[in-house]
């Protein structure tokens, strides 16, 4: 992950003073060893994904190299992911919850007919990060998804979607709205 920058104001914004009866308890924002705000850690299973895990792995590293409010981790053996995701025949799509849960399908007829695995696995955990798709787009954004066309390669999401996704994780200490979504997102 790389530097977390913080405006004026914002590191006095990490500790919230509650006022109980009796007295007063002091609750923190999670915070890293400097003190900077921790990102939210959603879990994925990549399990399913059959022939496309090192392109999901490599979709969540990606992530995890372009924002800082969320870090992407493969879930622990025993616990309940955040993320399914999921490898099928149909086209890739997503079906996310609420902010950062959901399933993803990394589906076969995209892949066959060319399209790249790890800009599906990034594009499609975008979804999940809060992301619409953006059609039709460039390359150079990573939720214009199929538009693009399969010569498309890049997995990177371009500023505007890493602020998104900065803004839809980083909630009350960016003053970014949180955002649930329901519903399929099919690419």
């Amino acid at each position: 992950m790389h530097v977390r920058m913080l405006t004026g104001g914002l590191a006095a914004a990490c500790l919230v003073t509650v006022s109980l009866t009796g007295g007063q308890a002091t609750a923190a924002v999670p915070s890293t060893a400097d003190g900077l705000p921790a990102a939210r850690v959603v879990t994925y299973d990549a399990s399913g994904s059959a022939e496309f895990r090192s392109a999901v792995d490599r979709g969540a590293a990606i992530w995890n190299e372009s924002v800082d409010a969320v870090e992407l981790r493969p879930v622990a053996a025993g616990q309940r992911a955040n993320i399914r995701v999921i490898a099928d025949n149909g086209w890739p799509r997503a079906l996310p919850t609420t902010l950062g849960n959901g399933t993803v399908y990394i589906g076969r007829q995209a892949v066959d007919q060319g399209y790249n695995t790890i800009r599906i696995s990034a594009h499609e955990l975008g979804h999940i990060l809060g992301l619409p798709d953006r059609k039709p787009g460039p390359c150079s954004s990573l939720m214009s998804g199929s538009t693009a066309g399969t010569s498309c390669a890049n997995p990177y999401p371009n500023a505007a979607e890493k602020a998104e996704v900065e803004g839809n994780f980083g909630g009350a200490l960016t003053g970014g709205a949180q955002v649930a979504h329901a519903g399929v997102i099919v690419d």
